[in-house]
C-alpha cells in the first residue's frame, strides 16, 4: 500500500502547519489509518529552522490532547513538490509563494487546507504569531475542522477506506 503524503504549510512552520500536522496526525491516529500516512510540515521561509513550535501553539494543543513538542521547523525544499501528494497552504501568501516554485507538472498538488472546510466561508487560516492565545484557539478550531473536511474527502475519492 503506497502511503498519502501530506505537507501542510505555512510560513514559519512555527504555528500553523505544525499545529494542522499534529492534528492531522492525531485524527489519523484515532481513526486507526496511521499506516495509510506521511504527514510532515514546513514554511515557506527559513526564519525558525530547526526550532520547535511556538510555546503558545504548544499549549493549546497540548490542552486538546495534541503534542507538538517533538516538531521541529523545516523550510520547504523543491524535492517537496515531487514527494508529497498534498502541498496544503494556510494563507494566501503562502500558497502563492508555493505555486510560483512549483515545477508545472506537481502545481495541482497546492491546494488551500480551508478549502476542505467550505462551511467555515474563509480561505485563510490567519497567522497568531502576533497576538495573544485566542489566536491559537481560533487557529486549532478552524484546523480541526479542515482536518475533517480532508479526511472525509480522501474517503469519498476513494483512496482510503
Amino acid at each position: 500500500m503506497e502511503k498519502i503524503k501530506v505537507l501542510f504549510v505555512c510560513m514559519g512552520n512555527i504555528c500553523r502547519s505544525p499545529t494542522a500536522e499534529g492534528v492531522f496526525a492525531k485524527l489519523v491516529k484515532d481513526n486507526e489509518l496511521d499506516a495509510h500516512f506521511t504527514i510532515d510540515s514546513a514554511g515557506t521561509h527559513a526564519y525558525h529552522v530547526g526550532n520547535e513550535p511556538d510555546l503558545r501553539a504548544q499549549s493549546a494543543a497540548r490542552e486538546r490532547g495534541i503534542d507538538l513538542s517533538n516538531l521541529r521547523a523545516r523550510q520547504v525544499v523543491h524535492g517537496d513538490f515531487e514527494d508529497f501528494d498534498y502541498v496544503l497552504a494556510m494563507d494566501d501568501e503562502n500558497y502563492s509563494i508555493l505555486i510560483n516554485a512549483c515545477p508545472e507538472q506537481h502545481k495541482l498538488k497546492i491546494k488551500y487546507f480551508l478549502d476542505y472546510a467550505p462551511h467555515l466561508n474563509e480561505r485563510q487560516v490567519p497567522d497568531p504569531y502576533y497576538g495573544g492565545s485566542y489566536g491559537f484557539e481560533r487557529v486549532l478550531d478552524m484546523v480541526e475542522e479542515a482536518s475533517a473536511g480532508f479526511l472525509k474527502a480522501l474517503r469519498e475519492s476513494g483512496r482510503i477506506n
